[in-house]
C-alpha cells in the first residue's frame, strides 16, 4: 500500500509516494489518485520525503528518508552510488561506471533514466563526458536549475555521509 502527496517546488509540482518501507517515488508532475487509508509508518515516510524536499529547495541540509527502491541489481548499485556524489558536484556517466566496474556509461545512463526517486537520489549530478548535461527526466532546464541551486548552496547542503 502506498501514500501519495504533491509537493510544489521551484521546478514544478512533484508527486511523492511512500510505503511502509520508505519513499518509493519522486516524479515530476502532480498525480492524483484515490488511496486507501495508510499506516502510521507509511505516513511518517511520506512526511519525511516531503520534508527532505522542502529542506533541499530551501537550501538547508535534508535528512534523507528511508528509501524503498525496486529495480535490477545493476540499477540499485547505480542508485546507491548516486547518493555518494557530494552536493554541488558532478561526475560523468563514464566515471561513475568506472567506479562501479559496471557495463559502461550507457548502463549508468539507463539506470539513471529509471531512477524512481528524482532529486533525492541525485541522478541530475551525472553529466556527459564532454561537458554536456546528458538527459534528465524533468528536462534539461530543470537539471540546470538543480545543479545551479546546489552550487549556490553546496557547502551548506553537504550533510554527513549516511552509514
Amino acid at each position: 500500500m502506498t501514500a501519495l502527496a504533491r509537493f510544489k517546488s521551484p521546478v514544478g509540482t512533484l508527486s511523492v509516494e511512500a510505503t511502509d518501507d520508505g519513499v518509493c517515488s519522486v516524479r515530476f508532475g502532480g498525480r492524483d489518485g484515490a488511496r486507501p487509508p495508510i499506516s502510521k509508518k507509511t505516513r511518517h515516510n511520506l512526511e519525511a520525503g516531503l520534508q527532505a524536499l522542502a529542506d533541499y529547495f530551501s537550501g538547508h541540509p535534508p535528512l534523507f528518508p528511508p528509501f524503498d527502491l525496486h529495480g535490477t541489481v545493476h540499477q540499485k548499485l547505480v542508485w546507491n552510488a548516486l547518493q555518494e556524489i557530494p552536493w554541488g558536484e558532478t561526475i560523468t556517466y563514464g566515471e561513475l561506471a568506472g567506479r562501479l566496474g559496471s557495463r559502461g556509461a550507457r548502463g549508468v545512463g539507463n539506470a539513471n533514466a529509471h531512477n524512481p526517486v528524482s532529486i533525492l537520489v541525485p541522478c541530475h549530478r551525472v553529466v556527459a563526458a564532454r561537458g554536456g548535461l546528458g538527459g534528465y527526466s524533468g528536462g534539461l532546464d530543470v537539471k540546470r536549475w538543480l545543479l545551479a541551486h546546489e552550487a549556490a548552496h553546496g557547502p551548506v547542503l553537504r550533510p554527513p555521509r549516511r552509514a
